[in-house]
């Protein structure tokens, strides 16, 4: 099959774990850049990108590249490109353009003007022109320009990668799911480790470990936006699909543990868990979700990793608790009774360890959407705290 280039989108920070997460996928001369890896391969690399990459916000493929000096030259960049290959008037549209520098006007003449370059090419090639909706379209469109080049491309995913398809309330989620496996694949945890998060809320990672410690491909429960276009590979698809069931290890063992003082917040955290498929894990206890306070949780093994994101700000419950006086008892806590264990805590305040106390022995810049954060790890020691140089990455 002839290499293609594709794009895939991730939250800033996670973008060479990323990498290496697409080439397991096949993909070749993959490229980090911010917030995302250009890479390269068939179709069929970008298929299972979709179905397997637990990083990755969406997978975009490149269709459409040239110079230009004015908006004309970016209406004929996109008239330029061959999209009656893939979609006719029969498909709904939404465009979305990127200036990056771009030497234009504002972004929504650019957006119109390939708007109406796409419409006019299929008009001209087909004899209807695509509706426009911008809430549930079928197609997607992406034009990025910066100060020389446009470049177009196809949204291969539809909805965000990070919706895997489990999660019953439709709120909008502190921790994406894709921000949640990139926490889990930094702090290094496997299967073999207990983990615990004290503050799971929804149970966002809790579920993510249990979907990595069964193998199950992220995007088993959904649909893709390539399954619309006119060359989707069926057969290929079809294949895929069968060996993301067949690598399923319905046994694996795992103690996994995610903790909330709220019992409504843990009652939503298990439906999550049960439509994700693990109400299984859930009565044999390989995971557990239960109604506890940070402040006086005991460790539920000799040693193990924390992973969370604690409370900050308003987040901060309960809320007649300060961020501050909240996180220096949970650090007072983790001293008395979790020896041995190693905490790994992103949040948005720069100021963390010194409310908690405690020496950060790493933290790396990782940003939750627009809010730049510190992943911080803190090891624990029994009795004492054992001061240790910071290697901090930002």
């Amino acid at each position: 099959m002839p290499s293609e280039r594709f794009f895939a989108v991730c939250p800033r920070g996670l973008e060479d774990l990323l990498a290496d997460e697409l080439r397991g996928c096949g993909a070749a001369q993959c490229a980090p850049e911010a917030g995302g890896v250009a890479f390269g391969g068939a179709l069929p690399v970008a298929y299972a990108a979709n179905l397997h990459s637990r990083l990755a916000s969406r997978v975009l493929w490149q269709v459409g590249h040239a110079q230009y000096t004015n908006e004309d030259d970016v209406y004929a960049a996109a008239r330029a490109v061959t999209w009656e290959r893939w979609f006719d008037a029969r498909r709904t549209l939404r465009v979305d353009t990127t200036l990056a520098r771009a030497p234009l006007g504002s972004r929504e003449f650019v957006t119109l003007r390939v708007k109406d370059a796409i419409a006019d090419r299929l008009r001209a090639k087909t004899g209807a022109r695509p509706s426009i909706d911008r809430a549930r379209p079928d197609v997607r469109v992406f034009a990025y320009l910066d100060e020389r080049s446009a470049s177009f491309y196809l949204d291969l995913s539809g909805e965000a990668l990070f919706k895997r398809g489990w999660r019953a309330d439709k709120g909008e989620a502190p921790l994406k799911e894709n921000l949640a496996a990139g926490l889990l694949a930094l702090s290094g945890w496997t299967p073999q480790q207990p983990l615990l998060d004290p503050f799971c809320g929804s149970g966002t990672i809790a579920i993510e470990a249990a979907a990595i410690a069964a193998r199950r491909a992220p995007g088993l429960q959904r649909r893709f936006a390539f399954e619309r276009l006119h060359e989707f590979d069926a057969a290929a698809w079809k294949e895929l699909l069968a060996q993301a069931r067949a690598r399923i290890d319905e046994r694996a063992q795992a103690a996994i543990f995610g903790a909330d003082i709220s019992t409504r917040v843990i009652e939503q955290a298990r439906i999550n868990a049960e439509r994700a498929g693990f109400g299984s894990w859930l009565a044999d206890g390989r995971l557990r979700l239960f109604a506890a306070d940070a402040r006086t949780l005991e460790a539920p093994a000799t040693a193990g990793l924390i992973v969370t994101n604690p409370p900050y700000g308003a987040q901060s419950r309960p809320r007649s608790a300060s961020v501050p006086k909240l996180m220096g008892e949970v650090a007072a806590n983790l001293k008395r009774k979790f020896g041995g264990w190693t905490a790994w805590m992103l949040s948005a305040d720069l100021d963390l360890p010194r409310q908690m106390r405690l020496q950060e022995t790493r933290r790396t810049v990782l940003f939750n959407g627009p809010l730049e954060c510190r992943l911080f790890r803190f090891e624990l020691v029994a009795g004492r705290y054992r001061r240790r140089a910071a290697d901090q990455t930002g």
